[in-house]
């Protein structure tokens, strides 16, 4: 577990290289921002998370299991997690901040499949110029 990265993931690296592709510009890891999102689009006031399936416990995902062993305490961390992440999204949406939620698994296919890719950024485009508060893909 200690190779486990919080920051600079394979999932997030790619994420952001497509939103500076696109002409986005960010910040990251930004301490400003509540829960110290990802990536942090300021001219969109949108904090987005890059969310392990694994770790944040995204549902009905192959990827979200339990170890078999010491189920007591990977039960407690999970909640742990879902808990605080909760805490987050409504500071966020407390400070009328845009929260973009994007899954582990999303990025496996976006990398895999390029039309699955070019859906998922329309998404997200959409979403960064709407009203609306919060999306998870």
């Amino acid at each position: 577990m200690a190779a486990i990265r919080s920051k600079g993931t394979k999932p997030e690296v790619y994420f952001r290289k497509l939103l500076f592709s696109r002409g986005y510009r960010y910040r990251i890891n930004s301490k400003q921002v509540s829960g110290h999102p990802d990536i942090y689009l300021k001219k969109y006031n949108t904090a987005v998370f890059i969310h392990g399936c694994y770790w944040h416990r995204h549902e009905k995902c192959k990827y979200a299991y339990i170890p078999k062993s010491n189920e007591d305490f990977w039960n407690r961390k999970f909640d742990a997690n879902i808990r605080r992440d909760a805490v987050v999204q409504e500071e966020l949406k407390a400070g009328g901040i845009k929260c973009l939620i994007i899954w582990e698994c999303t990025v496996r296919q976006m990398k895999k499949n390029g039309e699955i890719c070019e859906k998922c950024m329309e998404k997200v485009e959409n979403f960064l110029n709407s009203k609306k508060l919060y999306l998870s893909i």
